[in-house]
Order: C-alpha cells, then structure tokens, then sequence
C-alpha cells in the first residue's frame, strides 16, 4: 500500500517540490526520530536528480505522513547517510 503524504506549506519554503520530497521518502538512506523526538522524524533522501535532501515529519497513522520540512541537505546531516540505521 501507497503512503499518503500530506504536505505542510512549510515543507516548500526551499523549492523542494513534491515529486522531490515523495522520490525522497520513497528512496531513503536514513529514517530515525530527531533529537530523541517523541513524534519528529529526519530522513535523508535523494531528489529525482540525485540530490539529498533532509525532509522533518510526523507519523499521521501506519499509512499516513505530514512533512513540514524538506530542503537540500545541510552539510551536517550527511554523515547521517552513513549510519543507515533503519535501512539494514
């Protein structure tokens, strides 16, 4: 089954658009809770051109996803690439 992402406008504030932000989430690297987060989520991901991107969100329900936050990814999160803790 699909996952349905829902979008906040604040997940466009950096011209990610939604293509990118799916292709991302749908091909990650890395997927964990954020700063010991109870309901905050970093993902790293490549857009359609092979670029990272760091997207925030929060877990709607089992199929269901809301991104606030979506941008190319800031030089300190791409040692998190490495560490692939959810993708073994």
């Amino acid at each position: 089954m699909e996952i349905v992402i829902e979008y906040v406008h604040t997940a466009f504030k950096h011209h990610c658009t939604k293509e990118d932000i799916r292709h991302a989430i749908t091909n990650w690297l890395y997927d964990d809770l954020w700063d010991d987060s109870t309901d905050k989520y970093l993902l790293i991901g490549f857009d359609r051109s092979g670029n990272p991107l760091e997207i925030m969100y929060n877990v709607v329900d089992e199929q269901k996803l809301r991104v606030f936050h979506a941008m190319p990814c800031r030089n300190t999160y791409l040692p998190f690439i490495d560490r692939r803790k959810n993708n073994a």
